[in-house]
């Protein structure tokens, strides 16, 4: 196990090595659309890609889950399979909406996974934003 400080500087080394390793400027929270946002994570046991959807107003942000729920093919068809949860809880308690993709038995903690994590963040971040831009005037649409 880690201690704190060092758990700390893995995760740091981390993100600076992905962002070397493939440096491009995703779109993450840069949609045009308030609390609308792509985002990476990845824990010890975890990566996962996720579009999170924290409008905090229910009526907007189950439209926006039902646009994108309604793309789920075209979704599917670029990323593979992907869960979905209209009522998804955030460890802080915060109930959002989200589409999100996992690739299991991979950890931040090592170094020898870091290159298969990178690999997935790029391949299907790459499919969210190509499903975004091409839907975007459709998804704002509400």
């Amino acid at each position: 196990m880690f201690s704190k400080e060092e758990a700390q500087q893995l995760r740091k080394e981390f993100w600076i090595a992905f962002g070397k390793s493939f440096p491009r400027k995703w779109i993450l929270y840069n949609t045009k659309i308030k609390d609308f946002a792509f985002k990476f994570n990845a824990d010890p046991k975890k990566a996962e890609v996720s579009l999170d959807i924290e409008i905090n107003d229910e009526l907007f942000r189950n439209a926006y889950f039902e646009k994108m729920w309604s793309l789920e093919s075209i979704l599917e068809e670029e990323l593979g399979s992907v869960q979905k949860d209209e009522f998804y809880t955030l460890e802080n308690g915060k109930v959002i909406s989200r589409f999100w993709i996992t690739k299991e038995n991979v950890s931040i903690y090592n170094k020898n996974t870091w290159q298969e994590i990178f690999e997935f963040f790029v391949e299907k971040m790459d499919g969210f934003e190509r499903v975004f831009y091409e839907y975007e005037d459709f998804i704002k649409d509400i």
